[in-house]
């Protein structure tokens, strides 16, 4: 960036910017540009149509002219200096179009009949030609000149007439050459800098169309000014604006952003019916003063929802039904923290270990899971029941919208249950009387478990110091066990030993040996 001397922090200054809009360059998505693309295109169209509009004015007037001199031989004279003005500048603009392109090596597709504009990502074309430094070339200055030549011409036309004042003030704004406010700079820019450089060559390109559009538009509005109409805001594109139309309210990370551009227009007209959801909507209520309705409706379960529904409104007599359609995504909503104790991923051998799986955002309906023993009891409710191994992976697919799939597993460990406790009367060890032995039944039971089991004593051994072993069946103890236990003497040590036990409900789940009890007799 030459021109003048230059110190040293200004030349590293203006290599910075360089880089920066080589970065930004090499990083403009074809998306970004495609878009360009497409407002050049819908720019184009209209350019053409609004030519084809603008002869036909320009002829009507001429007509008029001969039929009433003294009403339109002025306006019809006005007007051919108009369209001759804004012919050149127009082709003026058409030249500098074409120097970009060429500059560029751009060219039509001969198949589509249009330019590719994915690969017009260039910056520097317009910045060569048209900057030096601070200042502009030769060529930037010649295109300054131009545009104040074309505005001083229409001024020229339109002269001092009263009735033509708002035309011109609209005119001026829609040609205003003033310093434009640059926010991330902090400072005036002159007005071919801040809107032309650095910006890929499809930007430079469709700013340049939509210049040629307003050239239309300008012709348009001061025709019908000039006929007595007053069509402006009919033609012109500045009425319109940039509407992005998603394909659906709600993505996830990662995923491509999908959906459209398109030039539309808000109006401000009051419907005589509106129906939401199958449900007619209060008018008064829903409307606001620029015609917009507002929506308050429950956007139901977990899941891809459709909204439905449409517009009446009255035109020519007749009721116009204009239909609503969209789409939104309903996901869940956080209710709780969710804390996971890493080492703890542990399932236990024989038992149906329950599990609750959900994908945030995808409905119970589109996530399926897969796992040896595993089984849906509810809605994203399972059991898992392992038999072998020493670990089982649970695997979860997820089906997004537009068919993509997510997939994901979980790796739980598998431990055998815990050791039954033995204990009779309340207790494991300790003393007793010989009626709380007889009379109690002897239990097992796993104490400190997640788990509520009921473990059921089928049987027992009875040892006592200097008695032979007495084998019992059932839980309590047996008539023989019972006189051995009331014949012996205070102080004798009772163990109980060789408990058999099941889990009822889960008979195929073996369980390990309860630790024997041991109990000293009280009388």
């Amino acid at each position: 960036m030459a021109g003048g001397k230059l110190s040293a922090r200004q030349k590293m200054i203006n290599l910075m910017y360089l880089v920066f809009i080589a970065m930004m360059a090499m990083q403009m998505s074809k998306e970004v540009l495609t878009a360009f693309g497409n407002m050049e295109i819908k720019f184009a169209e209209s350019n053409a149509i609004t030519t084809e509009t603008n002869e036909a004015l320009l002829a009507n007037l001429l007509v008029k002219a001969e039929e009433k001199p003294l009403e339109f031989a002025v306006a019809a004279n006005n007007a051919q200096l108009v369209s001759t003005f804004s012919d050149e500048f127009y082709r003026y603009i058409e030249t500098l179009k074409n120097d970009l392109l060429k500059a560029g090596d751009y060219n039509v597709d001969p198949e589509t009949g249009q330019l590719d504009f994915e690969k017009m990502e260039k910056t520097d074309i317009l910045d060569d030609l048209w900057f030096s430094g601070d200042r502009l070339t030769k060529e930037g200055a010649v295109v300054m000149g131009k545009i104040d030549e074309y505005k001083s011409s229409i001024r020229e036309v339109l002269g001092a007439d009263v009735k033509y004042k708002k035309a011109l003030e609209t005119f001026e704004n829609r040609f205003n050459t003033e310093q434009v406010y640059n926010k991330r700079a902090e400072t005036k820019q002159d007005w071919l800098y801040y809107n032309y450089q650095g910006f890929p060559a499809v930007a430079s390109y469709t700013k340049l169309t939509a210049m040629q559009n307003d050239v239309k538009v300008t012709e348009a509005s001061l025709f019908n000014l000039f006929l007595g109409n007053t069509l402006t805001e009919a033609v012109t594109l500045k009425n319109y604006q940039a509407i992005v139309l998603a394909e659906k309210s709600a993505f996830f990370a990662g995923e491509k952003f999908q959906g459209k551009v398109v030039l539309g227009k808000y109006a401000n007209v009051t419907p005589t019916k509106l129906v939401v959801q199958g449900k007619e909507i209060n008018i008064a209520n829903a409307i606001d003063d620029t015609g917009a309705a507002t929506l308050d409706f429950n956007v139901g379960n977990v899941g891809e929802k459709t909204l439905n529904g449409q517009f009446t409104f009255l035109e020519d007599g007749k009721p116009l039904e204009i239909p609503i359609v969209g789409n939104y995504v309903v996901v869940p909503k956080p209710n709780e923290a969710s804390v996971a104790a890493d080492k703890m991923n542990v399932v236990y051998r024989g038992l149906p270990n329950p599990l609750t799986i959900s994908v945030p955002g995808v409905s119970n309906n589109d996530v399926s899971v897969s796992a040896a023993g595993l089984v849906k009891v509810g809605n994203g409710k399972y059991n898992l029941t392992p038999k072998t191994g020493s670990e089982v992976i649970v695997k979860v697919n997820a089906k997004l919208e537009g068919g993509t799939q997510i997939n994901d597993s979980k790796v739980f460990r598998i431990k055998d249950l815990p050791k039954p406790i033995g204990n009779i009367a309340g207790i494991s060890s300790g003393s007793l009387n010989k009626n709380d032995i007889t009379s109690s039944k002897v239990i097992a039971e796993f104490r400190d478990f997640p788990y509520d089991l009921n473990v059921r004593v089928t049987g027992f051994v009875v040892n006592i110091s200097g008695k032979a072993p007495v084998t019992v069946t059932g839980q309590y103890l047996s008539p023989e066990a019972k006189a051995a236990v009331n014949s012996s003497r205070k102080g004798s040590m009772i163990t109980i030993t060789d408990i058999k036990t099941r889990l009822e409900g889960l008979t195929s789940v073996s369980l390990k040996e309860p630790t024997p009890i041991s109990v000293k007799l009280k009388n």
